[in-house]
């Protein structure tokens, strides 16, 4: 069950997704939405086949081959992004500024915040390549549970 803040957070996503669309001429579908819900909705970072199942909850003639290449066409519109490990990708829809701790055992994504007034610098040579638009940084290790289980 969602609180008043995570619904909150959800529809304002939901917002920038259908503004981002409209901006680029791109027609707000009901299958595009509902593909970006899943994933905006979620804290699980899901792979294409989870966001499958759930969209095919309320839209039962969703194909999984439409889930992936709406998936893939959001993510190079900056709406998603990629996170986890190469060999099962997962898209995260919470474009706020945070980082991601992925389990290199169970392939588990957890978010990481900074903390009010905290920052992670940035070499200064970066700024020479190009133009900034997204910092990714995923820090890879073994969650508690597969720390546990070794």
């Amino acid at each position: 069950m969602q609180t008043n803040t995570q619904n909150d957070e959800l529809q304002k996503r939901l917002a920038f997704f259908e503004d981002q669309c409209r901006a680029r001429g791109l027609r707000v579908t009901n299958q595009r939405r509902e593909i970006f819900r899943a994933v905006a909705a979620s804290c699980e970072h899901p792979c294409a086949e989870k966001v499958f199942l759930a969209v095919r909850k309320t839209m039962p003639n969703v194909s999984l081959d439409t889930v992936y290449r709406t998936l893939s066409s959001l993510e190079e519109m900056d709406l998603l992004m990629r996170v986890g490990l190469s060999s099962k990708a997962r898209f995260d829809g919470d474009l706020r500024p945070h980082c991601h701790f992925v389990c290199t055992n169970c392939g588990e994504v957890y978010d990481v915040f900074l903390k009010e007034g905290e920052s992670l610098p940035l070499p200064a040579d970066v700024a020479h390549w190009g133009e900034i638009k997204q910092i990714n940084l995923q820090v890879r290790g073994l969650c508690n549970k597969c720390r546990g289980n070794k």
